[in-house]
């Protein structure tokens, strides 16, 4: 096998597991695309090909090629006629499942609902305000470090002290730990460094 298509077979193989992993719940889009590589703009177009197409659609996409496996127009507006005619107010889940049970179609669900949102006969759901949204946590060991500082009293009878913890985000292992006067640039290199020097360079810091 050529190097480039060896290449090409590793990368669709690692897509494949991280889209299994998205559609499981284990990663958000944005974590998804990270662990590709990619903005999450652009895994969720990555996703609507591999719905649409399976892996033909994206391979024939990367060679500028037309995919053979394309959903001929005349099967999308049969399958919008029967959401409007029998179908009409059910939710995309609900409709997916109907049509790949009793009228054979085999379309990615979310190659459906990019087609019912572009005929206009569902709503996309209203995105939630940036102010409410929680971080989540990564999901594997070693892609953020989290380091963090809190000035309390921590030995009886003496002052104010700032214990500087720096430990991997999705796991909460602790690779530093320290008191120090006041926390500051040089303590949160301290941190850094033998964490560094004990695991490695992670992906990100927070």
């Amino acid at each position: 096998m050529k190097r480039t298509a060896w290449l090409q077979d590793r990368r669709m193989q690692k897509f494949v597991e991280v889209l299994s992993r998205w559609n499981g719940g284990d990663l958000s889009m944005m974590e998804a695309g990270e662990l590709l590589g990619m903005s999450e703009r652009q895994f969720r177009r990555y996703r609507d090909r591999y719905e649409e197409a399976g892996e033909v659609g994206l391979l024939d996409r990367r060679l500028g090629k037309i995919s053979t496996r394309r959903v001929p127009a005349e099967a999308i507006e049969e399958m919008l006629e029967l959401y409007r005619h029998r179908y009409l107010g059910w939710n995309v889940k609900h409709f997916h499942e109907h049509l790949l049970r009793d009228h054979e179609f085999s379309w990615g669900y979310t190659f459906i609902k990019t087609q019912l949102h572009a005929a206009g006969l569902v709503g996309r759901a209203k995105r939630r305000g940036a102010h409410r949204r929680k971080r989540e946590r990564k999901p594997c060991e070693g892609m953020m470090l989290h380091q963090d500082g809190s000035r309390h009293a921590w030995l009886e009878g003496q002052p104010m002290l700032d214990l500087i913890v720096t430990m991997d985000d999705a796991t909460s292992t602790l690779y530093s730990a320290f008191l120090i006067e006041e926390e500051g640039t040089a303590s949160s290199f301290q941190g850094l460094l033998e964490t560094l020097v004990a695991k490695g360079l992670p992906s990100s810091l927070y």
